[in-house]
């Protein structure tokens, strides 16, 4: 088989990492095969992340173990995880409250990895390497039982083994089944996403109606939601009856509560600066793509085509977001209107808000772009240039 071997020192235990390292190489040259040893400074990754000690070195091995295996062309990684691991992170996650997913314990294949040995237990495993005479050295932070894990390894289980003398076993019978349960339920929640989500460019509209009809509502939320980050469970579910505009994040999305529907957005960056437009006439490409040209007459016209007396533009022009305090007087009324309110009157919800753009003459707005345009600008019967602004993307 063709492989090769890598091995982390987290340099946490001094001579005694360096010597887990010289083992891992000594057999990597008996059998042949290329070895891989990084050095990690560990602890400073641990004082400038503010993780723990399990948290970093899992960070700091998998990042590293993604490099090799893009650099190098491999497929596949292969861990040593046995069925006493799938049990400690069975009782971990069990212990900090899960759903049903964090119980089904250590996948044993995923695209990228493999686990052939979660099928055997850690004695059995000793077993064979003592009948095969096989060395091997035993990480003497495993006895520390400062650890979580090692207070599970060696406080807990071992009761639990007691207990049933085939604990193990029936473990494995448990955890198969719960694997086929979240299976059935991945499926149904699948088809569920299928119908409540309705996609939208890059936003997700779920129905509240829809959303309301579903009991248990909380599970319901949890299964839906849980792939986007969330965390707060109560605000998420929270946001089924809260006002409009209200907003959950997690690390990576927003849930937004609208009107009818819950909004479902990737987190972006937003754009507040001001494109200030230098041609009276020609294209912009950002942040829209628009032809600025002088006409002689009016023709077609539609929410993306502005007609505008070109002597009404007595400044720079330019295009922004909604900023407070904002006002136009909105072609076809009276009197100036707060943009605001505008957006309220038409149904405007938070994303489309934050999305629109304003074609603006100094400070005055010329157009709420797409939308209205100002009756300040309008051509008359006393118009002698026109300006023609049309959305061309």
């Amino acid at each position: 088989m063709d492989f090769s071997i890598a091995h982390c020192n987290f340099q946490l235990r001094g001579s005694e990492s360096d010597m887990d390292a010289f083992f891992v190489e000594d057999l990597a040259r008996k059998l042949g095969k290329k070895i891989y040893i990084k050095d990690f400074d560990t602890v400073s990754y641990i004082n400038n992340n503010k993780v723990s000690l399990q948290m970093a070195a899992r960070d700091l091995r998998y990042r590293w173990f993604e490099e090799l295996m893009t650099t190098h062309g491999i497929k596949t990684l292969v861990t040593a995880h046995q069925a006493d691991d799938n049990l400690e992170t069975f009782i971990i996650n069990l212990s900090r409250g899960t759903g049903i997913k964090g119980l089904t314990g250590i996948p044993a294949k995923t695209a990228k990895i493999s686990r052939p040995l979660l099928l055997f237990s850690k004695s059995q495993i000793e077993q064979f390497a003592e009948i095969k005479n096989i060395s091997w050295r035993e990480d003497k932070s495993n006895k520390e039982t400062r650890y979580l894990r090692n207070k599970i390894r060696y406080g807990v289980i071992p009761k639990l083994k007691e207990l049933h003398p085939g604990f193990l076993s029936n473990f494995e019978t448990t955890l198969a089944n719960l694997q086929g349960s979240t299976t059935l339920l991945n499926d149904y929640i699948t088809e569920l996403k299928s119908r409540l989500f309705q996609p939208e460019g890059d936003v997700i509209k779920v129905s509240l109606a829809s959303l309301l009809k579903l009991n248990p509502i909380k599970t319901y939320m949890y299964e839906l939601f849980r792939e986007y980050g969330f965390k707060e469970w109560n605000d998420v579910v929270g946001l089924l009856k809260a006002t409009s505009g209200k907003e959950v994040r997690s690390g990576t999305h927003r849930l937004i509560k609208d009107r009818e529907y819950l909004l479902l957005q990737a987190l972006y960056p937003s754009i507040t600066e001001t494109f200030v437009i230098d041609a009276i006439s020609g294209t912009i490409r950002e942040p829209v793509q628009m032809k600025i040209e002088e006409v002689e007459v009016m023709g077609e016209t539609s929410n993306m085509i502005l007609y505008v007396d070109k002597e009404t533009l007595n400044h720079k022009l330019s295009i922004r977001k909604w900023e407070k305090g904002d006002y136009f007087y909105p072609f076809g009324m009276k009197g100036r209107k707060k943009v605001s309110k505008f957006y309220k009157d038409e149904k405007m919800d938070l994303i489309s808000k934050e999305r629109q753009w304003l074609l603006c003459s100094g400070d005055d707005i010329i157009w709420v772009i797409g939308r209205r345009g100002d009756d300040r600008f309008k051509v008359t019967s006393e118009t002698k240039s026109i300006l023609k602004f049309s959305i061309t993307e």
